[in-house]
């Protein structure tokens, strides 16, 4: 095969990296011989294998090398065509959510084609000159995946091989670290190899390799699914994680989890381990003037807390979701510590805090449900947040036996309807911590926490998700911040928005997925969060150390781990504490400190990048941007800023990445579940439009007598009484996104954002010539 037919090809990458945190994206990575990426289910995919026959992959490898909780994971497959005539071989990964890719290495008839990391900008640039000279090329953006996908033209008998390396923090989660590696060669393979290699600083705990799983199923305790993995214990500190299933196993494996057997093994392979912990404060790791400090103190009693579960049993919910969630809450309540108190919202097109006091055996009505002013249920559209002090809410309630059992009965009734209004359902939760805060339940001071689940975008009211994110974050902000954990449910769940709104509000977001385990993913997440330990927790560093990750964290919980990294220098004492706030008060630890042979630097570059762009709006910032882009250039970083390159004379090829989602579950239908209909429906909900004037009172400095404002570009009408259909591009929104120009009493999702006339300015566009208009984001 000459050299010029040897890049004649197709090149497809659909590779995705999702924001810090975002996403609940299982870390994963599969080999596959064909261009078919993971299914909507999250799961495994049936394929005809004779689709593959041409390709034979006749060996794959991955080895996981992770030394101090740092992974670096090495994938080669090496694929032969069998067929008489040139065939297209396709390599594809999955990789985890959380990490970066670092190198790619195509191997062709002995002929290596590596790829370079590039500026985002620059890729496409290459790609564009590359296309204008009539070469190959491809740079293509693919959403709703998380696969590296690259589909090569390859001549008879000849073979491929392929290298990718990426790399990742692993995260401590319910008390241990958990590598998950998947596997998806849609072909039996006769040599079939994956190693781990674990090396920490400190004893290595808990080793174990649980049963396959397949596809998003967190739990799978059928016992001849173990895996048979060789798990050989070097010394304490060192191990080595073998798994080689051979073409028979293969097949019976994928006979166990219910695919096809000519394709096949088909699942996860998870190791698991914990280390020792230092009671003192963590351990801090350097080399060469950087470190990284771990944080997960023992022997600590958690806090009381007061957790707040809003909960959207909006129609869309309907069928097997709701189920699950009712199915979740019922364990949930039972996991509750003694001490701690608890409320629960649900909500739809109105809010309803449960109340156990005044509970009716046929119906659930609304603690409002009193007729106030011919209504039931409100909208923060119509009303001020202070106006919910007019109301009376039900307590928090202590997690005793009788109140959970009183809990349970009336979730048990919970039913499906209505449209989705987010913005009521956090703003009544912030408003129900604010209340308890102020009554100080027992004189015992709680850890408060939102647990906020939602299927699906907001429906009614206020439905623009910016909107909705900044309102909450200006009402929860302050010293005593409570943090809100979003998980999304279902493949309809806006979670950029989720994730936005937690991240702005101190907690983090996880994906259920539809599965028949659901239930235990939402517990799996609520462990996650049952035991606050310490709060306010600070890292403190002598003035002289630079280049800090983030070193203020709100909260910390039971069986996870903070983080630290930055550069001391050549300063021969290094001695950093951490203080927090426990359940004895203030307390400072004194962490240990090891010199170690690791990959320290990589691993603050790595955690640097994460945190820098973490904030959605981050990669929009052109020094943040900057920084990134240096730094992942630097370490060779596949970022949402780089993209790969592989360049050869008379040939380029560009591999381009984006930031997005992965893939989500299929929604099985069930049957509803009906109740008594509540009293918003009897008594509907006033849908007029916000007063202008009463929600932008300064307007009243710039409006003249005949309904004119006077603003630096002019004179011109405000148009109060005015609809007009007619709108242009406008370049930036208050949101700095483009937008349409719209009168100013028909964007009411910008309200938050203009505090005065020099925000108008700045936003401002004219309509018809003649009407005052406002850069208003595009609705969906």
């Amino acid at each position: 095969m000459n050299e010029r037919s040897m890049f004649a090809f197709l090149v497809y990458l659909s590779f995705i990296v999702s924001l810090a945190s975002l996403t609940p994206i299982d870390s994963s990575v599969s080999l596959v011989a064909s261009s078919s990426a993971q299914s909507e289910s999250g799961s495994l995919r049936n394929t005809d294998a004779s689709t593959l026959s041409h390709a034979k992959i006749y060996k794959i490898e991955i080895t996981s090398s992770i030394t101090n909780r740092f992974s670096r994971t090495s994938v080669v497959s090496r694929v032969r065509n069998v067929a008489n005539t040139a065939q297209e071989i396709t390599f594809s990964v999955v990789i985890p959510d959380t990490a970066f890719i670092s190198g790619f290495v195509m191997e062709i008839n002995g002929k290596n084609y590596t790829a370079d990391v590039k500026e985002k900008d620059q890729a496409a640039h290459i790609y564009k000159q590359a296309v204008a000279s009539g070469l190959a090329a491809a740079h293509v953006t693919t959403r709703n995946s998380n696969d590296f996908t690259v589909s090569v033209n390859v001549e008879p008998e000849a073979k491929a091989v392929f290298y990718l390396t990426y790399e990742e923090l692993l995260k401590r989660k319910n008390g241990k670290y958990e590598q998950i590696i998947n596997i998806y060669p849609k072909q039996p393979v006769e040599d079939l190899n994956v190693e781990v290699i674990i090396s920490e600083s400190k004893k290595i705990t808990d080793l174990k390799t649980p049963p396959i799983r397949s596809g998003n199923e967190i739990i799978n305790d059928n016992l001849e699914l173990d895996p048979r993995a060789d798990l050989e214990v070097i010394n304490e500190t060192t191990a080595i994680v073998k798994f080689s299933p051979n073409l028979e196993r293969q097949k019976q494996i994928a006979h166990l989890l219910g695919t096809n057997e000519k394709e096949g093994f088909a699942g996860q392979f998870v190791v698991q381990y914990d280390v020792e912990r230092d009671p003192k404060g963590g351990e801090v790791f350097v080399q060469d003037g950087y470190f990284v400090h771990f944080f997960a103190p023992s022997d600590l009693e958690p806090l009381p807390k007061h957790i707040v579960f809003v909960l959207d049993r909006s129609a869309s919910m309907q069928g097997q979701k709701i189920e699950q969630l009712i199915d979740s809450m019922l364990k949930i309540l039972d996991e509750l510590h003694e001490n701690d108190l608890f409320s629960i919202i649900t909500f739809s097109s109105y809010v309803t805090v449960l109340n156990l006091d005044n509970m009716d055996s046929n119906t659930l009505y609304p603690s409002i449900a009193k007729k106030i002013d011919g209504y039931c249920a409100w909208s923060l559209t119509d009303m001020h947040y202070d106006s919910l002090n007019k109301y009376k809410f039900p307590k928090a309630y202590l997690a005793n036996k009788e109140n959970i059992d009183k809990a349970k009965d009336i979730v048990r009734r919970v039913g499906a309807s209505g449209g989705t209004d987010i913005l009521s359902a956090l703003s009544v939760g912030l408003h129900l911590i604010k209340l308890e805060k102020g009554t100080k339940h027992d004189n015992i001071d709680r850890q408060s926490i939102i647990m906020f689940l939602s299927d699906g975008d907001p429906t009614i009211r206020i439905t623009y998700t910016e909107d909705i994110a900044t309102r909450i974050t200006k009402l929860n902000a302050g010293p005593e911040k409570t943090p809100i954990f979003t998980l999304s449910f279902g493949e309809d769940a806006d979670r950029k928005f989720l994730q936005k709104l937690a991240f702005d509000n101190s907690g983090f977001l996880r994906h259920i997925y539809e599965a028949a385990d659901a239930s235990l993913q939402l517990q799996d997440f609520y462990q996650q969060i049952s035991s606050p330990l310490l709060t306010n927790v600070a890292f403190k560093y002598e003035p002289s150390v630079t280049s800090l990750t983030k070193t203020q964290f709100p909260i910390h919980f039971d069986g996870s781990e903070l983080v630290v990294a930055g550069w001391y220098g050549t300063q021969d004492t290094f001695k950093p504490a951490v203080d927090g706030h426990g359940i004895h008060g203030s307390t400072e630890f004194e962490p240990t400190v090891y010199h170690v042979v690791s990959h320290t630097e990589r691993l603050w570059a790595y955690i640097t990048i994460k945190q820098l762009l973490e904030n959605e709006n981050a990669i929009y910032d052109s020094k943040i941007r900057k920084k990134a882009i240096d730094l992942a250039l630097k370490y060779s970083f596949v970022t949402p800023v780089s993209s790969l390159v592989v360049v050869k004379p008379n040939d380029t090829v560009v591999f381009d990445t984006d930031t997005l989602q992965g893939t989500l579950e299929h929604i099985t239908q069930m049957p509803i579940v009906r109740t008594t209909p509540f009293c918003s429906e009897l008594y509907p909900i006033p849908t007029e439009k916000p007063d202008l004037l009463t929600e932008l009172p300064w307007i009243n400095d710039i409006l003249e007598d005949n309904g004119i404002i006077n603003v630096s570009k002019g004179k011109y009408k405000l148009g109060l009484n005015e609809t007009l259909a007619e709108s242009e591009d406008c370049p930036k929104t208050p949101f700095n996104t483009p937008g349409k120009c719209r009168l100013l009493h028909s964007c009411s999702t910008v309200f938050s954002q203009l505090t005065s006339a020099s925000d108008l300015d700045t936003h401002f566009c004219v309509l018809k010539n003649e009407f005052a208009g406002i850069c208003c984001p595009e609705t969906d």
